[in-house]
């Protein structure tokens, strides 16, 4: 730890989104022609386990071959002056790959597994870069699943996205509509008197935040701007 300011960036499907990965959100419910009750829900997996795995594992493809992008980048390159935590909603690796030191992943990692029987607790994920075939055997007794935390299932990261949301001195929101609860009621962890630096092509409704900067652009627009003004505050 040293004394350098802290920014925690909650970034979003948005910035991946320039990288070439779709969200549902972009095709009227639909993502990349699934609704997402078919294969990203526990009952999904209860009904259907060969479709959710055939999901995934293209999701892994197309991940491990998009590249990050000028907004990942400049993220990562923040850390030249100042710590900086993500804490992200996407379930893909491009802030690390990047260059980000530190990233919290609110749902989860396309790059690991669990047993269905475990909960969503990274103690128990193992790492996957291949695919998975449907009822593969777990060691205790249950079968393989993406280690994603699924729409109906509870978010055991929030708690520490909170607090650090609670101990950040800059605030970057990057490509997220804050439409996805609890994920988008985290802003309003942020101290009032921190400055917030909203980046979205739309900007969300922010209620009656305090000291809040939008910018309303593409993820890379907005933080070559973001990125050039803290850079020169050093």
């Amino acid at each position: 730890m040293n004394d350098q300011a802290l920014i925690v960036a909650l970034t979003g499907a948005g910035i991946s989104a320039e990288s070439g990965l779709r969200t549902f959100r972009d095709s009227d419910g639909l993502w990349e022609g699934y609704n997402v009750e078919e294969v990203a829900t526990p009952f999904a997996w209860q009904r259907d386990q060969k479709l959710v795995q055939d999901f995934y594992n293209q999701r892994r493809r197309d991940i491990q071959a998009a590249q990050p992008n000028k907004a990942h980048l400049l993220l990562a390159e923040l850390e030249k002056h100042y710590r900086v935590q993500i804490v992200t909603q996407n379930i893909d690796d491009l802030h690390e790959r990047a260059g980000s030191s530190s990233v919290l992943h609110l749902h989860g990692e396309i790059f690991k597994m669990r047993s269905d029987k475990k909960p969503h607790d990274d103690r128990f994920a193992l790492d996957i870069r291949g695919d998975l075939a449907a009822q593969t055997p777990a060691e205790d007794g249950g079968y393989l699943r993406p280690h994603i935390v699924w729409f109906h299932e509870s978010v055991p990261a929030i708690l520490s996205a909170e607090a650090l949301m609670e101990s950040a001195d800059i605030f970057i929101l990057v490509g997220t509509s804050l439409a996805v609860y609890p994920a988008a009621g985290l802003i309003h962890s942020v101290p009032d008197t921190t400055p917030k630096y909203i980046i979205d092509k739309v900007i969300p409704k922010l209620g009656a935040l305090q000291n809040v900067h939008t910018l309303e652009q593409t993820a890379t627009e907005g933080m070559i701007a973001v990125a050039a003004l803290l850079n020169a505050k050093k």
